[in-house]
């Protein structure tokens, strides 16, 4: 017996309610209502091949709805996937399970981007259909032509990141992204229309989009739309017409098959409606056999792949496994030799363009871009050429005024594989993508973010732009580092840490003013690897110890100056990456911190967090409030950041 389109959907919503019911928590209404649509979706239209996930020209699916987790979870198991079993679906939302409630990247194969914060999908897969254009246009259509898909729900449309999205997708004709919005007219509270009125296809249209309308129920129909989006020549959102938790009795289009289990009853009574004889946890083997027959098809054109790329340039695989190439560390070491012979004062945002222009000419994969700010935060260089609607072969993306469709862009463009994304804007709008940012450090992620006009240096913009708080927010960021270098030396040291930091995300915090170098003397050695180090020690036993970073290593530079002339042996300590020295050995901090010494702070920002180095009793020389609007040397003095205040907090605790 042949399974059909009608049981093969009905298997995905009994695996849903099962799970959900067994976890007494999750959200089976989304599955149940996608269900139709996901079918067609994987036996139907998408390239890929259970054995060999990682394939390089398989197709993206994103599920940004990402509550609806065992929608994904189902299609897992259903297609054959050996990282997904009936065990695990029974695990669903326990302890060391790979179905976590919301789908997470690394933990189970064929969970392309980690989803849940409502928006990031829909967004990453922007970034994904964007590094398919960009890594086409360098390798042809024999190693790069596939199409990304995300099912997105009313509440992704809802997040403000979503609109950015859409925004940028259109204007970029990214013709290979196709969105299925799960129009089911149902949020948490209750109907959409208690929040409401959009006109969800006249704005996609507006934004340079394909539309299309069906029911989200019926194959042929859905099958159909599929067909026609891949021929668009623009990107394509299809309102698929669902009713939420489809087949439940009772419960079918409302919201209380959102997020809660629907209970013994109501499932026996959906099995009885919708004809499911097999008990819980349990596919019919036709079923199943259908599921894994339709789902077997991508392993042909795997090997078809496999046999047009074999003889192709080997920088195609080498950049698609995140390999670095050769001798990019001595053009930088060379680089950083020069610097610091010459010693050139400069802002290390420029400092950064410096670095980049040595680093993107050797690093092909690397891929820069703003938030419409690109002269002043010094991103692109002259091997990065801008890329456009029409020509996808450029190394630099202008985002627009975007921030947190750039953070999700780029995790999106990583997650696809083949490039090092970076891109800027001000340290203080990082506040603006923090959501992304927040993925990149829990996908584990190689992302660069160029975070410019760092503290009250910045001047006349004022409060608004002055990110006092910021500093503090992205050091509680786990596998986050926030690195903020103190002149043009360290600066070349913090994008080499970033680069190898293949797992880890890089805040690259940046001044607006310019500095006085402070690393004169080469070290083949990356001191800032270590997080943080003695840049200059005291002339005899030891007794203050002036910790900083960034632009206020300079101001702790000459209270050292000014203790030592006053007999008080003073050491400098720059403190480019906490996260980097907090995880050194306790001989090398102690060692750095200098123990039984005074310890002074000196940032530009809240104290928030220094304690762990200065201790309670510890001074600090900072901000206490938000800043004010002058220029960068009257608004130091008015704040007291000042060597003269680092010596007096000094010498008021010897």
């Amino acid at each position: 017996m042949t399974a059909n389109h009608k049981d093969m959907a009905n298997a995905i919503r009994f695996l849903s309610v099962d799970a959900v019911q067994a976890a007494k928590s999750g959200h089976p209404g989304m599955p149940m209502g996608m269900a139709d649509v996901a079918t067609v979706l994987y036996t139907k239209f998408l390239k890929f091949d259970p054995k060999a996930p990682h394939w390089h020209d398989r197709d993206r699916f994103v599920l940004s709805a990402g509550h609806g987790s065992m929608l994904m979870y189902s299609l897992l198991y259903l297609a054959g996937y050996d990282d997904m079993s009936m065990d695990d679906i029974r695990n669903f939302r326990q302890m060391g399970a790979k179905t976590a409630g919301h789908p997470e990247y690394g933990h189970v194969e064929g969970v392309e981007t980690t989803t849940g914060p409502l928006g990031q999908g829909i967004t990453t897969a922007v970034g994904m259909a964007l590094a398919e254009k960009m890594m086409n246009a360098r390798y042809g259509d024999d190693a790069v032509d596939h199409y990304t898909y995300t099912i997105a729900g009313d509440g992704c449309l809802m997040e403000g990141i979503s609109q950015e999205a859409i925004s940028i997708a259109g204007h970029m004709k990214l013709n290979k992204l196709v969105v299925m919005w799960d129009d089911n007219e149902i949020c948490i509270d209750g109907n959409t229309n208690m929040t409401l009125s959009d006109n969800q296809c006249a704005r996609f249209e507006a934004s340079g989009w394909a539309t299309q309308q069906v029911d989200g129920h019926d194959a042929g129909a859905i099958e159909a739309a599929i067909e026609k989006a891949k021929a668009s020549d623009k990107p394509t959102m299809i309102a698929c017409k669902t009713t939420i938790g489809y087949g439940a009795p009772t419960k079918a289009g409302t919201h209380d098959t959102h997020g809660a289990p629907l209970g013994d009853e109501e499932i026996k009574g959906m099995r009885e409606g919708l004809g499911w004889q097999a008990a819980e946890f349990e596919i019919p083997d036709d079923v199943l056999e259908g599921w894994r027959t339709a789902c077997a098809r991508g392993s042909v054109d795997r090997e078809a792949w496999e046999g047009r790329v074999a003889g192709i340039d080997g920088e195609f695989n080498r950049t698609m496994s995140g390999d670095l190439p050769g001798g990019w560390e001595d053009a930088l070491n060379a680089f950083k030799k020069q610097m610091a012979e010459e010693a050139p004062k400069l802002a290390t945002r420029q400092a950064s363009g410096k670095v980049l222009e040595v680093l993107t000419a050797a690093v092909p994969e690397m891929i820069g871009g703003s938030a419409d700010l690109t002269g002043s935060v010094n991103t692109k260089t002259p091997s990065t050429e801008s890329i456009s609607n029409t020509d996808f072969s450029g190394r630099y993306i202008h985002y627009g005024v975007r921030e947190h469709a750039m953070g999700a862009i780029m995790n999106g463009m990583t997650l696809h594989g083949g490039f090092i994304p970076y891109a800027g804007t001000f340290a203080v709008f990082a506040n603006y993508m923090m959501g992304a940012i927040r993925l990149s450090a829990l996908m584990e992620k190689r992302v660069v973010y160029v975070l410019t006009h760092d503290s009250i240096g910045l001047g006349e913009d004022g409060p608004t732009h002055q990110p006092v708080e910021t500093l503090a927010m992205l050091r509680s960021m786990p596998n986050f580092n926030t690195m903020r270098p103190c002149d043009i030396v360290e600066t070349a040291e913090c994008w080499q840490v970033a680069l190898k930091s293949d797992k880890t995300p890089t805040g690259m915090v940046l001044t607006r003013q310019g500095l006085a170098p402070q690393r004169t003397t080469h070290s083949d050695e990356n001191l800032s690897a270590k997080g943080a180090y003695v840049l200059a020690e005291a002339d005899g036993d030891r007794k203050v110890t002036l910790l900083a970073t960034g632009s206020e290593v300079e101001i702790a530079s000459a209270a050292r100056d000014m203790l030592q002339a006053d007999g008080i042996p003073t050491a400098v300590v720059s403190m480019p990456c906490w996260e980097l020295f907090d995880a050194q050995d306790d001989a090398y901090r102690a060692s750095v911190l200098g123990e039984g010494t005074v310890k002074v702070g000196i940032e530009a920002a809240m104290r928030f967090g220094w304690d762990k180095y200065i201790g309670p009793e510890g001074g600090f020389v900072g901000m206490t409030g938000f800043g004010a609007s002058a220029p960068a040397p009257e608004l130091y003095k008015h704040f007291g950041i000042t060597a003269e205040n680092a010596v007096a907090e000094a010498k008021a605790r010897l």
